[in-house]
């Protein structure tokens, strides 16, 4: 496949380290991009649920492939999100074309470009942390459930569901939140006198114009690579959302043999070196 020229990649909500994380999937959209710009917004590593015995070889792979374009010279923004919090104790790191930062302010096309996670509308986040991460463990292991169904569903020639979708369609609260969400991100972003609102958190892919008070702003939001496997594309003026399908990329195949298996061995003591020194230190 050809690898198509993009301006400025979104992605968020990847959650690294988890079960529910399409990593391949999102790595072979990673191979068929040529970006000048990536912004990582937010919840990329999932810290709050890392667990030394699962960090399959794809999710490194993920992570390489980030590095690979950072060597390249391609600026690489990660803005720390609730699930990566931890970092945030290191932000506005500069290494090279890497940036470690919790927003991020742009002008695109004479246009102000606002990019942060979006945790920080969340009351849960503000309040009550322990339950947004026993929520978290509760929607991972929903998604593993539902990965099974599917897998069941495939054998049996029947369409795949998502559970979690179809949960917050049918609860009135959860679309009340997200509107709220939304609608909070275009009023602040609108206050500052910014064009354009770009966030993630809520798994909600999105392009939409917003009416505010102050004036009308374009709220965009990446998505996850957890259900819906999306990303936001900036390219020749215009916004538009990735949303990933197998079919167009039956050819590809994530190379296995990328790594040899000492140097597999390697990254993985690295990875797990490194989130355990976070955790003694947070």
């Amino acid at each position: 496949m050809e690898k198509r020229a993009v301006d400025i990649v979104v992605i968020s909500d990847v959650h690294l380290g988890t079960y529910g994380c399409h990593a391949k999937e999102l790595l072979k959209y990673l191979k068929s991009i040529k970006p000048n710009k990536i912004i990582l917004n937010g919840d990329i590593i999932d810290i709050w649920q890392f667990n030394k015995r699962y960090w399959p070889e794809a999710h490194m792979k993920v992570l390489r492939k980030l590095m690979k374009f950072v060597s390249e010279g391609i600026e690489v923004y990660y803005l720390t999100g609730n699930h990566d919090e931890t970092l945030r104790k290191f932000t506005d790191l500069h290494l090279g074309s890497f940036h470690l930062q919790n927003k991020l302010l742009l002008t695109l096309n004479g246009k102000k470009a606002w990019f942060f996670h979006g945790d920080v509308f969340d009351v849960t986040m503000q309040h009550s942390k322990w339950l947004a991460k026993m929520g978290a463990v509760g929607y991972d292991t929903l998604i593993l459930i539902n990965s099974f169904v599917n897998w069941c569903l495939q054998l049996m020639g029947k369409q795949k569901m998502s559970f979690s979708q179809k949960i917050k369609a049918k609860f009135k609260d959860a679309v009340k939140f997200i509107n709220s969400f939304e609608q909070t991100a275009a009023e602040l972003a609108a206050s500052k006198k910014y064009q354009y609102v770009i966030c993630g958190h809520i798994h909600h892919p999105e392009i939409r114009e917003m009416s505010t008070v102050e004036g009308k702003v374009l709220y965009l939001n990446s998505g996850d690579w957890v259900e819906s496997l999306t990303a936001l594309e900036y390219h020749k003026k215009e916004w538009k959302i990735f949303r990933y399908n197998a079919k167009d990329f039956e050819n590809d195949v994530v190379d296995t043999g990328l790594l040899s298996d000492s140097e597999d061995l390697a990254s993985k003591l690295d990875v797990h070196i490194l989130f355990k020194k976070m955790k003694l230190e947070s």
